[in-house]
């Protein structure tokens, strides 16, 4: 009898040792496995990208998404035009959807009337008959701005001579003059008809690559500007380039032309 007692006592003792050391085992399985649930790591993703955001408006101050441009799908424009037959009104598009099906066409005195007097319209500005949305620079373009010549306007001969004042025009006929170095009598004398004639040939040319360089580089400011969109095209009729008189090189251009140098004498 106390042998079955002894049995019993042990087995009951054996039975607890394995319970035992299968709750240790769950326990240290447990903390061994990882504490980051699914929400918690959703929790870090958010914050990290909270902290991103911040972190790109403070030193772009500009966006929240360091300088990246938003999907054009992800404007609601974009679907509008893209299920509708008829175009999307103008007033209705975001302007950073750059490629609406019916793009802006207007001729030069339509073009006129956004020049940011009328507030419920944007401010439009073209650059070598290219027309962009600079409605959020309007403390430059708008009324009042520093540049508020140039809103409403194909401005491409005033950018490059900088004669805000007389120069609002497409006609770049003549800009290269801007670049032609002034002639004196006293150095002039010093060169023989062949060589003022091959030097006036390679000023012209380098004249002329400085004036397209000078359009180009206004060219590029607004095609890659972050803020300002292309829009559409001025209207124009066909060789509108060539009709009517030149314009006269602005004073301001005319005054910083530099002088010519005399020719370096052979030693």
């Amino acid at each position: 009898m106390s042998e079955v007692r002894q049995r019993s006592t042990r087995s009951k003792a054996g039975a607890n040792d394995t319970s035992s050391a299968s709750a240790a085992a769950s326990l240290a399985k447990e903390e061994d496995r990882s504490k980051f649930t699914v929400l918690e790591v959703l929790r870090t993703i958010t914050l990290i990208l909270l902290l991103s955001g911040l972190a790109s408006w403070f030193v772009t101050r500009d966006n929240a998404l360091w300088g990246l441009k938003r999907p054009r799908a992800t404007h609601l424009s974009y679907w509008q035009a893209m299920l509708v037959s008829t175009p999307v009104p103008h007033e209705c598009i975001d302007p950073k959807t750059a490629f609406q099906a019916a793009p802006v066409l207007l001729t030069d005195a339509e073009l006129g009337a956004y020049d940011g007097s009328d507030p419920t319209k944007p401010i439009y500005l073209a650059v070598n008959g290219t027309i962009y949305d600079v409605t959020e620079g309007r403390r430059f373009y708008g009324p009042g701005g520093s540049y508020h010549q140039l809103g409403g306007a194909d401005c491409s001969r005033a950018l490059v001579t900088t004669c805000f004042n007389s120069d609002i025009s497409p006609d770049l006929r003549g800009i290269e003059k801007m670049y032609l170095p002034k002639s004196t009598p006293q150095v002039d004398e010093q060169y023989t008809t062949e060589e003022m004639a091959a030097l006036q040939e390679e000023e012209l040319k380098i004249a002329k690559e400085k004036a397209y360089k000078a359009l180009k580089h206004w060219v590029d400011f607004f095609a890659n500007h972050k803020k300002y969109v292309k829009v559409g095209t001025v209207k124009r009729e066909k060789g509108w380039e060539t009709k009517g008189e030149a314009p006269v090189l602005c004073q301001n251009a005319n005054n910083a032309r530099p002088f010519r140098k005399a020719p370096v004498k052979k030693t």
